[in-house]
């Protein structure tokens, strides 16, 4: 497998380019090159789900979102009393 990562400028510039950034870097190259899901990548980079896709929005970056998932999602969520 081959994996590329696009780190922008800004952050790949921080002096302290930490453990933590690489994860976040390598989880999103993955989840941009559909190796992993968004949760598979939000786990990677040790964030909570709903902030990996804030940090992939901010970048401007698809969340690849289909139909079934939203119906799994809806389904969840009616499983919980929350619809």
């Amino acid at each position: 497998m081959k994996i590329t990562l696009h780190i922008p400028d800004e952050i790949s510039q921080e002096p302290t380019f930490s453990r933590a950034n690489w994860l976040r870097e390598i989880a999103i190259a993955l989840f941009e090159q559909e190796h992993v899901t968004l949760e598979g990548a939000s786990q990677i980079a040790d964030m909570h789900l709903m902030e990996f896709q804030k940090c992939l929005g901010n970048r401007g970056n698809c969340i690849h979102y289909d139909m079934q998932e939203f119906d799994e999602d809806i389904q969840n969520l009616r499983s919980r009393g929350w619809l």
